[in-house]
């Protein structure tokens, strides 16, 4: 913060030159989280390389430990599945569109349906 003009603080002004200058090949997610908050003003001092070379490798990590726990839930849950413990989610599908010739032809279906505001459960049948 400096004074201006009027006596007021002003904020400084921080500038990027962007490494792809045209507006359509800037890509969301591209500016790093640190240096976009140095930008914005919500951090003092600029990041250093150790400092983003760190919070990146511990995103990583955390992008590993998130997909082995959800590997390990759906190993558990098809576990269980296969042991009678719960039933796997239901897969609707849409039918068609109030357009098409087939709709509202009734179609005997194990999935249940849906189109727009109805909803047909699927059939079932006993296994032998």
């Amino acid at each position: 913060m400096r004074l201006g003009r009027s006596g007021r603080l002003v904020r400084a002004k921080r500038m990027v030159e962007a490494a792809n200058p045209t507006e359509y090949e800037y890509i969301e997610g591209s500016i790093p989280m640190e240096w976009d908050a140095w930008i914005r003003g919500r951090r003092k001092e600029p990041p250093s390389a150790e400092e983003l070379l760190k919070n990146e490798s511990y995103r990583e990590n955390i992008k590993l430990k998130a997909k082995a726990v959800e590997e390990k839930d759906l190993a558990l849950q098809a576990q269980e599945y296969e042991e009678g413990l719960v039933a796997t989610l239901a897969k609707t599908v849409a039918k068609g569109h109030a357009s098409t010739a087939g709709f509202g032809k009734q179609e005997i279906s194990e999935d249940p349906t849906t189109t727009a505001n109805t909803f047909l459960p699927g059939s079932w049948l006993p296994k032998k």
